[in-house]
């Protein structure tokens, strides 16, 4: 009777049981392995053939045909070759134990040892819901399958030490789960911090209400403004992230092979910054075995677009749903893959292919027609999708050599993490999956984000004057749900409007 061995395939950010079944019989020495394998487990022969060697064991020298169930699942990366080598083993009746409640995965090197593959966390996660006891890992992925829980983790070094623990002649050596609660610290000395930016008073506090409740922003100016430094130090105000929210990450870090050997459970907000000359695949995720993209891999943190406009268009058109919704279904022939992406859009560029548009200081030099095909490269949609834009004008003598005291990140933070807080107890009182204001729908907007009456006057004048959209309406009421948090007050007022308005692009007015 033919043993399983059990291990999983990563699709997206879940994972999906896989059987291992051997067949060894009589017939000229051939290794076939069936049940849509990619090149890199068609390979894994001589992988495993060369661990055995190592581990004193013997590659079965007749018909070997292993088949990976369910058949019509394809199957993808290099984490097959420990199970498939314990199947040949176990079948070849060269060890013996019972199978039936673990789960196998890691690369195997020529010498035997287990190199780290990645999506062990997704993989540790469904073996845990389809009742498993014990995941054996290789010692790099150790830590991140530790995190879930209920399930007991071996971390294994190499074949051989693997073959003495399940022959009982050396003890399982578990992996002891640590605090996952505990989250690591902000480093105190971070080069970006808010008390290195002179001036610019209106965009930092433009980056305060952003980090409060999630929202995207667009930076514009001049060359050497300082829109970079302040995306940079965005990241140094941001909320620490949640439970939840760091699970989420490190999930997707996971997948996408990004976690080292040391790192458990993300603390930090993730901060991506592609170049402008990334694809849409690259930024929104995709191949023919769907990969997170850069919105995926910024999720719950911030995605920075430097060089706006430089981006190809038909690349920032690719950003206008999953602002929209919060995760892109990336949809291929054989299967669709759904990733989450709730992250914040930080975009920066210059006013002008020159960049010197509108500068109290220095010329532009672009023709009309230059100008206004710059301008047009990025649509109203996507500009309606962004919360607060923001003018970087260029900084004076004086405020570059200021010396007064300014606020430090950490101080802006706390304000943050309080408007924060106020959020996630409002939305939990009601039982919402929702963490920041930007999260809100309609339905949320309009039980939370009613102004009062002066208010509500203001923001009609408003909608007639600069011709606001319906989706421009309600994110400025959640800008402004924000702003009244940031107050620690309930109530909309009019001036929470009035900054809120403040912030719409002048194109609208």
């Amino acid at each position: 009777m033919l043993q399983k061995i059990y291990s999983a395939a990563v699709i997206g950010l879940s994972a999906e049981e896989v059987e291992i079944e051997t067949d060894i019989s009589s017939g000229l020495p051939a290794t076939i392995v069936v049940g849509l394998p990619d090149a890199a487990i068609r390979e894994s022969r001589e992988r495993v053939k060369s661990a055995l060697k190592h581990a004193n064991m013997q590659f079965p020298k007749s018909r070997v045909a292993v088949n990976l169930a369910p058949a019509d699942l394809p199957k993808i990366g290099s984490h097959y070759d420990l199970p498939i080598a314990i199947s040949i083993l176990l079948n070849s009746g060269q060890i013996q134990f019972e199978p039936k409640d673990k789960v196998f995965v890691g690369e195997l090197a020529l010498d035997g040892a287990l190199r780290s593959v990645p999506g062990v966390l997704v993989i540790a996660e469904a073996a845990a819901k389809r009742g498993f006891r014990t995941l054996f890992v290789p010692e790099a992925n150790a830590v991140e399958a530790s995190l879930i829980k209920g399930l007991e983790v071996v971390r294994v070094k190499n074949l051989t030490s693997l073959l003495q623990m399940l022959a009982g002649i050396s003890p399982f050596t578990y992996f002891e789960k640590p605090e996952t609660e505990k989250k690591e610290e902000r480093p105190a000395d971070n080069p970006w911090d808010f008390r290195l930016i002179r001036g610019q008073e209106l965009a930092k506090r433009a980056l305060e209400i952003a980090a409060s409740g999630g929202h995207n922003i667009l930076m514009s100016g001049s060359p050497g403004s300082g829109k970079t430094l302040l995306a940079r130090a965005l990241a140094s105000i941001l909320p620490t992230l949640t439970y939840q929210e760091s699970l989420e990450v490190t999930k997707i870090y996971s997948v996408a092979g990004l976690l080292s050997a040391r790192e458990g459970l993300q603390s930090l907000r993730p901060f991506r910054s592609p170049h402008h000359t990334a694809s849409g695949i690259a930024l929104v995720g995709g191949g023919s075995d769907p990969r997170p993209g850069e919105i995926t891999l910024a999720h719950r943190g911030i995605l920075f677009l430097d060089e706006f406009p430089e981006f190809g268009r038909y690349v920032l058109e690719s950003l206008r749903q999953p602002l929209e919704d919060g995760f892109i279904n990336v949809s291929r022939a054989a299967r669709s893959v759904l990733f989450p992406a709730k992250f914040m859009l930080v975009a920066a560029q210059n006013p002008c292919p020159c960049g010197f548009a509108g500068d109290p200081e220095k010329a532009c030099v672009c023709p009309p027609t230059q100008l206004l095909r710059y301008q047009k490269k990025i649509s109203g949609p996507l500009l309606d999708r962004i919360d607060l834009h923001v003018q970087v004008p260029r900084l004076s003598f004086e405020k570059i050599e200021g010396n007064e005291e300014l606020e430090n990140s950490d101080t802006v933070r706390g304000r943050v993490q309080a408007a924060r807080a106020i959020q996630q107890k409002r939305f939990a009182r009601a039982g919402l999956a929702i963490q920041s204001n930007a999260e809100m729908g309609i339905k949320e907007i309009k039980e939370y984000c009613r102004p009062d009456e002066p208010g509500l006057m203001l923001l009609r004048n408003a909608v007639a004057s600069q011709r606001l959209s319906a989706r421009a309406y309600h994110r400025v009421l959640k800008l402004a749900r924000t702003i009244a948090d940031l107050s620690s007050v309930e109530k909309i007022r009019a001036d929470h409007i009035a900054e809120a308005l403040m912030f719409r692009p002048k194109s609208e007015s």
